[in-house]
């Protein structure tokens, strides 16, 4: 399903042209990446998406109901602590505040804030703000989520909890689409990814890298609807899961929850 649509779009500001008749589709389930030079017009793509610019011309369509975004800059120069702001963010959007409160704490922890949720976010390091603005984003589930070079600043344990996170979103029916320059994190998180360059997007995805995952007779779950299970197969001796790696931790730990047993795991 398709949850956001840029068609023919361009973008001036002043004289300057941005953007020249950018086509984009990011559908349910996908991670898409956008890569380009620095001033190539990656940030003002995202803030097309979410609705905090406006084309010039073309069109924006999205059917997402609850969008999420993560700046590239987060201003954290506030006297509230980072656990109150979360609380109140989270009650804004519709949350009660007990689920605001767990959801935060547990963000809080996957993502390991350091110096504890009670440090007022005007004394957070670069590297924890963005932790917090990576939390705002995900308190409530989003149908959309765009986030601008959202690894920047995070140690190298956020890191991968960062692609954990935006691969469960994806796995649960999110549209997801970021920013980022490193090659290895596009290639192990994104399931598309589109280059800008001379104010054009172009496709320059490759073929994704598949993981096998081979499960012992037991449960007779339904995969079909997860978007990064490419393949499977089922036999006497248990289930076969061909996952997009990068992708397959997400699988792992819902196969797991779910009182399957993991066999081998295995680069294909």
């Amino acid at each position: 399903m398709e949850v956001v649509r840029l068609a023919k779009v361009s973008k001036r500001f002043g004289r300057r042209e941005i953007l020249s008749e950018v086509d984009l589709r990011v559908g349910a389930g996908e991670l898409v990446a956008l890569v380009g030079a620095n001033g190539s017009g990656k940030s003002t793509v995202l803030k097309l998406m979410v609705g905090l610019s406006r084309p010039t011309s073309g069109s924006v369509r999205r059917t997402a109901r609850i969008v999420s975004y993560v700046p590239d800059v987060f201003t954290s120069h506030d006297r509230l602590s980072a656990s109150a702001y979360l609380r109140h963010l989270g009650r804004i959007r519709g949350l009660s505040s007990e689920a605001a409160r767990e959801r935060s704490s547990v963000l809080l922890e996957r993502l390991a804030l350091s110096g504890g949720a009670d440090t007022p976010m005007r004394k957070l390091s670069k590297g924890n703000a963005q932790k917090v603005a990576l939390a705002q984003a995900l308190l409530a589930p989003p149908e959309l989520l765009v986030l601008d070079e959202p690894w920047a600043g995070l140690d190298a344990t956020a890191h991968a909890t960062l692609r954990e996170l935006l691969s469960e979103t994806a796995a649960a029916g999110a549209a997801v689409a970021f920013t980022e320059h490193s090659t290895e994190t596009v290639r192990s998180t994104a399931t598309r990814t589109y280059e800008l360059h001379e104010r054009a997007l172009h496709d320059v995805s490759r073929p994704a890298a598949l993981t096998e995952i081979v499960l012992a007779p037991g449960p007779e779950l339904d995969w079909s609807g997860r978007p990064e299970v490419v393949e499977v197969h089922r036999g006497a001796d248990g289930t076969t899961l061909v996952v997009v790696t990068g992708q397959h931790d997400a699988v792992l730990l819902s196969a797991l929850s779910q009182g399957c047993s993991v066999r081998q795991v295995n680069a294909r």
